[in-house]
């Protein structure tokens, strides 16, 4: 495969997802169109050799295009208002200033948001909500988050959690309707959504209506085969899905909702959103338009490749 040739291009920007198992770091044009990535395993462990790890790759880029490019960076968890992480999948960033360390060690303004959040900013710029004035993107995969992009930029807060959907309560009246006991979820919190709508949760479903496993792989397959379990699992799932993102609606009344995330892509799930969201609100008001991702497994590394570019011009 021929080098990419950076001579004509004027600046690049540079998108980091930060994951637990792997970094990616992807080189953007000034169109945000992707010239290159690659990945590296990442350190969870040692918080120095995750900073480290980082500005190779940053390094590597600007030998790659000759240039300095701007950066966002996107990773699991919460960046508060003082820019400290929160996060159980990179456990060493916990409590530490991690745009701050790597500014001191580069010499670069750094931007960095919750990986979700990034997601919601990629689909808002030509993905699957442009020109949409009020974007809101929802994963739902291992975990369940989301984001509100307003006019293409993501909404800043206090806490910077707007939209973190996740970890609001499941509705009383369903757990009582499905006969559901209460979680306590990894977040310090009991009874939080995202234990029952995530991937993990879809699986735990499954088999408490009666499956002698939870294979999300295998409950799709016995849902198109008209399975009862499954279809009853199904009922289920959907009622507290549409309930949360019904909550959404009415929060936020978004043009569209994306959804992203390896749940998104059961073609059953997303055909029954609108009508799953419409039980839940009441008369007049109807849910928003349904998108499937546009990019994907993509929208975390340019949804920070967006961040970079937006605030170097900021």
């Amino acid at each position: 495969m021929s080098q990419p040739n950076y001579a004509n291009i004027t600046k690049v920007h540079y998108g980091i997802d930060i994951g637990g198992t792997k970094i990616e770091i992807g080189i953007f044009t000034p169109e945000l169109d992707m010239i290159e990535s690659w990945r590296v395993s990442t350190p969870t462990e040692n918080y120095h050799e995750l900073l480290f790890t980082i500005c190779d790759l940053i390094s590597m880029a600007d030998k790659k295009t000759g240039k300095k490019g701007s950066i966002g960076i996107g990773m699991p968890g919460i960046i508060d208002n003082a820019n400290k992480v929160k996060s159980a999948n990179v456990s060493c960033a916990t409590g530490k200033c991690i745009s701050d360390d790597l500014k001191n060690i580069i010499g670069r303004d750094i931007a960095i948001a919750n990986d979700c959040r990034l997601f919601s900013l990629s689909e808002s710029h030509d993905g699957a909500g442009h020109k949409q004035d009020v974007v809101y993107g929802a994963i739902i995969g291992t975990g369940a988050g989301g984001g509100l992009c307003l006019n293409g930029k993501l909404l800043s807060t206090v806490n910077n959690i707007a939209g973190e959907y996740g970890h609001v309560a499941a509705s009383g009246m369903l757990l009582e309707r499905y006969n559901l006991p209460v979680h306590q979820c990894g977040c310090g919190l009991t009874g939080c959504i995202e234990s029952y709508i995530a991937g993990p949760g879809l699986g735990w479903l499954y088999q408490f209506f009666g499956a002698d496993n939870e294979s999300t792989t295998e409950f799709v397959t016995q849902l198109r085969c008209n399975n009862p379990i499954a279809i009853k699992t199904f009922q289920c799932y959907m009622d507290l899905l549409g309930s949360a993102f019904a909550s959404l609606v009415l929060s936020y009344d978004p043009n569209v909702i994306v959804v992203g995330g390896g749940l998104s892509k059961i073609d059953e799930i997303i055909a029954a959103l609108p009508q799953a969201i419409d039980q839940h609100l009441f008369n007049g008001i109807g849910s928003p338009s349904i998108k499937r991702a546009a990019f994907g497994d993509s929208s975390g590394v340019r949804g920070a490749g967006i961040l970079g570019k937006q605030y170097a011009v900021a």
